[in-house]
């Protein structure tokens, strides 16, 4: 469910609104990390200040999700990996616009009770952590109430990605708690509502197949069982790499001072 085996081109294919969040997401912090005046700007007027969602600015409820700490390289990458690790069977078991619904409401439900514990904080936050927790959360709910949509290794990752990253969240300096929590609940909460009618995640639904004129159809990535495997020893230490990072990545929902 969480393995990518599809090519940069299938992926963008196959996952388009992961895919164009990843983009949006990385085009921005370019435009703020590069010194000039449309990244100050972005920055000024899209990070996340409860003073100034006070003052009637309500549009940084949404903004913030968007926006990652321009001096924070690690902060980027490790979102955007977790999206990548967590997005691509969600989109294709919701759907495109229920994903995006998931991944907006989630995210603001995070910044909107980070809001609502301190609104007159001056502290800066940003990072779309409150949203990747929205979509654990809502994978946590279907590991418990909807068995039949997840298999149980990726019901046990999740299990334990969830409950390290929280966990972590209260542990750890200068992560936005709020956003961490609120976004999950939020997540969990969508469950019952947004699995309604929904299929299992399955990687042939991304299989191209052609048909020709005589009727007959035929799979062009037929040849895939047949190419090299790598070693089940480098496999797993590869993938025991990549749940570190997207831990990392669940973990960098931080407040910038």
């Amino acid at each position: 469910m969480f393995f990518r085996n599809e090519s940069f081109k299938d992926f963008i294919r196959f996952y388009p609104v992961v895919s164009t969040i990843i983009g949006i997401n990385v085009i921005l912090w370019l435009l703020m990390y590069i010194p000039n005046p449309l990244g100050d700007l972005i920055y000024v007027w899209g990070v996340g200040w409860n003073v100034a969602v006070t003052a009637g600015e309500y549009w940084r409820l949404v903004t913030p999700i968007f926006l990652h700490a321009p001096n924070g390289l690690t902060h980027i990458l490790f979102n955007s990996f977790s999206l990548i690790l967590f997005g691509p069977a969600l989109e294709q078991m919701l759907g495109k616009f229920k994903f995006i619904f998931v991944f907006l409401f989630t995210g603001i439900a995070g910044n909107v009770f980070t809001y609502l514990i301190d609104m007159e904080s001056f502290t800066f936050h940003l990072g779309a952590s409150g949203a990747l927790y929205g979509l654990l959360g809502l994978l946590l709910y279907m590991s418990f109430f909807r068995n039949h949509l997840i298999d149980p290794a990726s019901k046990q990752i999740v299990v334990v990605i969830s409950a390290i990253g929280i966990f972590m969240s209260f542990i750890q300096p200068g992560i936005n708690i709020a956003a961490h929590l609120f976004g999950m609940i939020a997540g969990f909460a969508l469950g019952p509502l947004i699995l309604n009618q929904v299929q299992p995640f399955s990687p042939w639904r991304n299989q191209r197949r052609v048909v020709r004129k005589d009727g007959l159809s035929y799979n062009p990535n037929r040849w895939d069982k047949k190419r090299f495997r790598v070693n089940r020893n480098v496999s797993s230490i590869i993938w025991w790499i990549i749940f570190i990072l997207a831990i990392l990545g669940i973990l960098s929902g931080i407040f910038v001072i």
